[in-house]
Formats: C-alpha cells, structure tokens, sequence
C-alpha cells in the first residue's frame, strides 16, 4: 500500500502563494515518487481551483483536498462550500472533524457524521480526524474517547464505503505543542481502530489507511512512516515549507 502524505495549509497562503509552494515541491519531489508515495495538498477553499488548474495543465502527480465541506447538500447556507461543489473541481480528498474546527467552530460527532455521508455520496474521499486532548489522556479514558468517535463519526455508513476513508489520528496535546506521540500511542490508537473495524464487520480492514497528524517534522517522521500499521502523515505547519515537506516525503522508506 502507498503512504500518504497530506499538507494542511490552514489558514495560510493565498491562491498565488499556493501555486508557487505547489510549484516548488513539485520541482522537488524525486522521480516517479509517486509509485510510492502519494501527495495531497489541503489549500484554503480559494485556492482550489488555481491549484487544480496548475495540476491539470501540467500533469501534477499531486492530489487536492479541502480543509472542510459543509454538512448541507444546497441551500440558504452563506459561507459554506458543498462536496458537490468539490467534486466538480475533481478535489479527491476532504478533510472532516480536525480538532480545530472540533474546537473553535464547536462541530460535534453528528455535523462531522452529516459531513461524511455528503462526502461519501459526491464519491469524495474523508480524511476523517480523531483524537483525545490532554486531560482526556492523562485520566486514562482516551481509547474509549476515541471509540466513541468513531462509532458517532461513522454512524450510518454502510460497510462496503469504509474503504474510502483515510482515519488520521491527530491527538490534540501534540497538534502545534511541538509534543509528539509515540509510535507506541499511534500504534495503540490504530490496533484499537482496527479493532473497531472487525467488530463492525468492515472490511477489508487491510486496505483502510491510518495516517498520525500532530508535530509531524523532518526529523521525526523517518520513525514515524516507517512503522507498518501507519499509513502516512497528516502533517500542518511543516507543509508551508517546501524544504521542510519535501525531507518528510523523502523519509519514507521506498
């Protein structure tokens, strides 16, 4: 199975900026990265279409997701944007229930449950994010936290689309902190997952990819990829850096 390496821009970067930092990791990446190595960038939602042109006119082995999708199909809805409105700009990833919106903008399991099954009926791929803040860790009770995120997350959702969705673990003590997990607590958050799956009869669970997001940089994702049951990186700050994304990439094992 290919790793995966996603680049949330946040809230950064405007639309030329995006094309430029696109232009100059594309101008890095080593040849043929792409037999092993998948690229996904997450631009602002007004960067999409410029992003998407750039890779369709020059062929860009790269692929786009948004940061979020809003949880109605159409509508008196100002401000948001549809996954239909994503699909028709071939975006082929969205991201759904990262901590910052969990946190700021208050989204629960059932907005980021809605969220899903509109990206799962546009045939747009969730990156769908979970994880436990630090006093959820520190009393102990962060595996069943977790579960209950995805049991409300996943609600609904037929068995044969779980293989669409990429599940990144993004623990909010170590988004931003500088504190990084250890591949010990990743491991154990997706033996957990996994478990989950086979509960719930989803399968194939081999082929579901588990991605770690939180302080992921150059210097600890070589440890971090080239553990078996992780799938790639969600990876925030490091990814406006062209350098600093292209030495992650790069630290996969090929």
């Amino acid at each position: 199975m290919k790793k995966i390496i996603i680049g949330n821009w946040k809230l950064n970067l405007d639309h030329l900026q995006g094309i430029q930092l696109l232009q100059k990791i594309n101008y890095s990446l080593k040849k043929n990265i792409e037999d092993e190595v998948e690229i996904v960038l997450a631009p602002s939602h007004t960067s999409l279409r410029s992003l998407q042109t750039v890779i369709s006119t020059d062929s860009l082995k790269i692929n786009l997701s948004s940061q979020d999708v809003s949880s109605y199909k159409e509508g008196p809805y100002t401000g948001e944007v549809s996954a239909n409105q994503l699909k028709k700009l071939n975006i082929k990833y969205s991201i759904i229930g990262h901590s910052e919106r969990r946190q700021h903008f208050h989204e629960n399991d059932e907005i980021i449950n809605q969220k899903l099954n509109r990206l799962i009926e546009n045939e747009i791929i969730p990156i769908f994010c979970y994880g436990e803040d630090l006093k959820v860790r520190n009393e102990g009770t962060y595996l069943n936290h977790l579960e209950n995120q995805l049991i409300n997350g996943l609600k609904g959702l037929k068995k044969d689309k779980l293989i669409q969705i990429v599940f990144a673990y993004e623990p909010i003590w170590a988004i931003g902190t500088g504190e990084v997990a250890s591949v010990s607590d990743i491991v154990e958050v997706f033996e957990m997952t996994k478990k989950f799956i086979s509960q719930k009869n989803f399968l194939p669970e081999n082929e579901i990819k588990f991605v770690y997001g939180g302080s992921v940089t150059a210097e600890n994702s070589k440890t971090i990829l080239n553990t078996s049951i992780i799938d790639g990186a969600l990876v925030g700050g490091a990814s406006l850096n062209s350098d600093s994304f292209i030495d992650i990439i790069n630290s996969v094992d090929l």
